[in-house]
């Protein structure tokens, strides 16, 4: 079976100059984990999920120690409201995932479950000769679910 087949579509994209106030806007309107990112042309640049939005490790110089980060901010005990309505001005070029792992609309399935578990992934944009046509995410492999048998 091909990704084609399985993959949300149409998809709905950002610019790169949305503010991340917007990107959230939109994948809470729309349930969605994640959105492309495209440039003034419509070509795809990169991807912001909702991991993007959450606190990550961050090595502190010559130490073994992380410590947390939202939005490039060391996390402290208290100020994390605040750094969120900071970061709603932060344009969505400034935040996204530049290299993204991409399959062409042929692509099977299996191929797709092989990349989402090599790059620990959960969603990955399909393209048609260089072009954003759907995204496979882990939830449209529920739809194999309801195949009918051949």
């Amino acid at each position: 079976m091909k990704v084609s087949e399985i993959m949300s579509h149409p998809v709905i994209t950002v610019r790169e100059d949305a503010t991340l106030e917007e990107v959230a806007r939109i994948m809470l309107d729309h349930r969605f984990g994640s959105v492309p990112v495209v440039n003034e042309q419509g070509t795809m640049i990169g991807i912001i999920t909702e991991s993007d939005f959450a606190a990550k490790g961050k090595g502190v110089p010559f130490t073994t120690f992380e410590v947390p980060q939202v939005f490039g901010h060391w996390l402290g005990k208290s100020g994390v409201e605040q750094m969120y309505q900071q970061a709603r001005a932060i344009l969505a070029a400034d935040t996204m995932t530049r290299d993204v792992i991409t399959v062409q609309e042929n692509a099977t399935i299996e191929e797709v479950l092989e990349l989402m578990l090599r790059y620990d992934v959960n969603r990955i944009p399909v393209l048609r000769d260089k072009v954003l046509i759907g995204i496979v995410a882990r939830y449209d492999l529920l739809k194999l679910m309801l195949q009918e048998r051949k």
